[in-house]
């Protein structure tokens, strides 16, 4: 049976933009808001029915500790899967564009040109990062199919997604762009084909 996700990119960061990966800062009082607003429908009718069966989130706690308020307000339950957290940038963690552009220029324009042929230096290469964010899509399937799940994740596992759903060639990843507190909505098939769904609460 089909799998419904609605994925849900975290809010803005204490420590801002850049390559984020596996930090785990918490959200500002803006990026709380952008999160709540996204999901306004759900969020101020906590009696209506839900909507979603369940949700799974990010371990990290820019994802976490917003997935803990919808599960609660929605009355579902909540899990965490750590295959869903944001891409390992090794060496450049932490790091802005504007920081990479003086510290390796090169290295960064490779990385946007065919980030599937060039890793961040320690990082975690994007056939890596494919396979486990697939095997947790996966799992998900195998064990809700016929359900509609919301997934609170990161703008790397969206941005992936959101290009095999497409149909756009490993080397155009760089193209899609997902921005903070932006909803998606993806079809899971048995056989594992992706597929974008209309942006709407029902």
């Amino acid at each position: 049976m089909t799998l419904l996700l609605d994925l849900l990119r975290h809010g803005e960061t204490e420590q801002g933009g850049g390559m984020r990966g596996s930090i785990d800062d918490a959200l500002t009082a803006t990026g709380w808001a952008q999160l709540r607003a996204a999901l306004a429908v759900a969020l101020d009718n906590p009696q209506n029915q839900p909507l979603w069966d369940r949700v799974v989130s990010s371990p990290l706690q820019r994802c976490a500790r917003f997935a803990e308020e919808v599960a609660q307000a929605q009355g579902v339950a909540l899990s965490f899967d750590p295959g869903l957290q944001e891409l390992h940038f090794g060496d450049w963690e932490g790091l802005s564009s504007a920081d990479l552009m003086e510290q390796d220029a090169q290295g960064l324009g490779q990385f946007w040109n065919d980030p599937y042929a060039f890793t961040p230096p320690n990082g975690e290469p994007l056939v890596q990062f494919e396979t486990r964010i697939l095997a947790s899509l996966q799992q998900l399937q195998q064990a809700y199919s016929g359900e509609r799940i919301l997934l609170i994740t990161h703008g790397g596992v969206m941005n992936l997604l959101l290009a095999r759903a497409r149909g756009l060639p490993r080397s155009d990843l760089m193209q899609v762009s997902v921005g903070h507190a932006q909803l998606i909505k993806l079809k899971l098939e048995t056989n594992g084909t992706i597929s974008e769904r209309l942006c709407k609460h029902s």
